[in-house]
């Protein structure tokens, strides 16, 4: 079956760095388009940014400029670098992939940045 694990979540200072990865088995990880998504308390899930088979990525107006999605198809590994955080990134992190028309979702890692 589809597995995603999450890790690297963490307590960070605002204008900090933490990097996230996402362990992928049970897909064809080199086909599949990988994403990110956040839910922060008393909110809706929210797409942080994705990233298709072929390495191209798109993200969240919020997060342009200072996240980065990258992946490793030897590693069946996504990852989401992210920088120059702020309180408000503060949120439950999931790893996402869709494999015929079902969505898969992690565990979820959280991130807190603080003032």
């Amino acid at each position: 079956q589809v597995q995603l694990v999450e890790s690297g979540g963490g307590l960070v200072q605002a204008g900090g760095s933490l990097r996230l990865s996402c362990a992928a088995s049970g897909i064809i990880f080199s086909v599949n388009v990988m994403g990110w998504y956040r839910q922060a308390p008393g909110k809706q899930r929210e797409l942080v940014a994705y990233i298709s088979s072929g390495g191209t990525p798109t993200y969240a107006d919020s997060v342009k400029g200072r996240f980065a999605i990258s992946r490793n198809n030897a590693k069946n590994t996504v990852y989401l670098q992210m920088g120059s955080l702020r309180p408000e990134d503060t949120a439950v992190y999931y790893c996402n992939t869709i494999r015929s028309g079902t969505n898969f979702w992690g565990q979820g890692t959280q991130v807190t940045v603080s003032s």
